[in-house]
This record gives C-alpha cells, structure tokens and sequence, in this order.
C-alpha cells in the first residue's frame, strides 16, 4: 500500500496576505466541482476553539493553506464564503469544524460530510486514515493531528500532514458516494448532511465544575464548594490566558488541594502533586491565585455549599 507523506503536488506555502487569499480565491474559483475544505484547531492547548490553520482543495483549483490568525478580519474572506456558499462542501466530521468555520466567517452551506457519511453507508471504521486505506489503497500519516496548532511558526512536517488531510478528501467523497449510492442510503445521507449544518452548539451544562475528573473521591459539601471555587477561577484564568484549562491546572491538582487542604502557601508548595504537576513557568505564576482561592474557600459559609447531587440540566416542566 503507496503511503502519502506530502500531497502529490507538494505543499503550498502557507497564505498570510490579503493579496494571496485573493490570488487563492481566484484560483479556487477557477476549478470545478466540490470544496474540501478542514480546519486545525489547538485543542488541549488554547482555551478557545478557534481554527489556528484552514485548507481548502478544489479540482482544478489548488490547494490552500490559510492563516486565519495573520488574515484576521481581510475581506477577501467574504469572497471566499460567497463561492462557499454557492458550491458543495466537503468536510470529514464536519461538527468538530463548522463552528470555527463560521467564526471566520466561513459558512457552508451545501455539505457532504464524508465521516458521517461512511457511517450511514455502513463502513466499520470512519476516521479518515481508515477511509483513505480502505477506499482509496493509501496510507496517510497521522501522528500530527494532536500537535499546537497555534504554535508559530508551524512546522513543515505539520503543514505537509494538514494538506494531506483535504488533498484525498475529495476522492474520498466520491467514493462514499458510491457506497451510499449502491446501498440506496444517498438521500437519506444528504437529509443528514444538511441536518448537520443547522445543529446549534450545545446548551452550556449547569454546575459544569461537576465534571472534573475524580470528583468521586470528593466526600462532603465543604469539599465540593472548594473544587467549586478553584474551577471557576481556573477557567477564567484560562479563558483570560487563552490556555487550556488542563494545561493550566490538572484536574489531579484540584482534587489534591481539596483533599488535603493545605493551611498556608507553603505547605501548598510542599504538595507532591504540585512539585510533580505544576512545573511550567505559566503554570507557576498562578499558584498564588490558586491559594488564594483555596484559602477563601475555606471561609465559605454552609449555607453556600452545594448539594452532593447535581442538580439537572432538564427543562423544567
């Protein structure tokens, strides 16, 4: 089986100009058929969700890498979205990239979104490195995709991955298209393609500091009020810092401090967990806000503790 390192036509230098984005639109413009279009988000490094990297493929019409962050708000963009908008999309799993799509600006509105596709025609493995050897006899590499998007300048070996991932894409697409086809599954896959594109992003959970990992250790009220506490000021640090929460302050941590309730600054430092875990300069620099979180929480009166169940995230009747 042929393993794929770089697109056959190499890799495009990345677009960092509005007068290359419009060079790119041009071109993009100037070929024919469905768009494959992907995004690289920082997950488990930025607190945000934005897409740090855009590429786009079109029959005919290149293939694109753009810098989202350099571009900002270029008005080429719109130009972009206008052919978007007129023509097919192609997207693998397109619910982890509309929403930073359209944060640019970017709004699809004819999609076939191959993963969920592959679904519905029945395929056993969906992720598109399995698609790409099962349907297409290629081997792609993988072993960017968890790599800090955000991280500039980005390495060639990344950019050569992200073209990879929109160079098959649109092959791809054909191919699920004809399983869908041969298996009378197409319109059915297309009501769902199009289902996907109006899914509003999820309904913010009540009581979300509930779900820091090893919350099963925590035993009382008191207790909760604390992971409580240190998880609302660790996510508005990290959404202040742009820093993934966990980067910033492992859930481990939390559930350490709670339970051994350090009774001063110093004794926080002594932490086994803290030595081994908080070892980043961005990370030290806030365990004074962590203390004193901590500390505050200590003065909480009962009356503000929070029950031992959740309460539920139903509409109520």
């Amino acid at each position: 089986m042929e393993t794929l390192t770089v697109p056959k036509g190499g890799t495009p230098p990345v677009i960092e100009s509005r007068s290359e984005l419009l060079a790119a639109v041009e071109a993009l413009k100037a070929g024919a058929g469905p768009i494959a279009i992907d995004a690289e988000r920082a997950s488990g490094y930025r607190y945000s969700a934005r897409a740090y990297l855009i590429q786009i493929f079109r029959r005919g019409g290149g293939l694109h890498l753009l810098d989202p962050i350099a571009l900002g708000e270029a008005p080429e963009l719109n130009q972009l979205n206008d052919l978007l908008s007129s023509e097919e999309s192609v997207i693998h799993a397109s619910s982890q990239d509309l929403d930073c799509l359209r944060e640019i600006g970017l709004d699809p509105k004819i999609l076939f979104d191959t993963e969920l596709g592959a679904r519905i025609a029945g395929c056993e493995r969906v992720g598109l490195g399995a698609l790409c050897e099962n349907l297409l006899g290629l081997q792609i590499a993988k072993e960017h995709s968890a790599v800090d998007w955000s991280y500039r300048p980005l390495k060639q070996e990344w950019l050569d991955y992200a073209a990879l991932d929109v160079a098959v894409l649109l092959d791809i697409r054909d191919e699920v298209e004809k399983l869908l086809s041969d298996t009378g599954k197409l319109e059915w896959a297309k009501e769902e393609f199009n289902n996907s594109l109006k899914i509003t992003p999820p309904r913010v959970k009540r009581e979300p500091w509930r779900r820091v990992s090893g919350m099963h250790q925590i035993k009382s009220r008191f207790e909760l009020a604390l992971v409580r506490e240190i998880w609302t000021a660790r996510d508005k640090v990290a959404r202040d810092l742009d820093i993934a929460p966990g980067r910033l302050l492992s859930d481990a941590v939390i559930i350490e401090l709670v339970q051994k309730k350090p009774q001063s600054f110093e004794e926080l430092l002594e932490l086994k967990v803290v030595r081994e875990r908080i070892r980043h300069d961005y990370q030290k620099s806030e365990l004074k806000t962590w203390w004193k979180i901590l500390s505050g929480g200590y003065e909480i009166d009962q009356s503000h503790w929070p029950e031992m169940r959740a309460r539920g995230d139903g509409v109520p009747p």
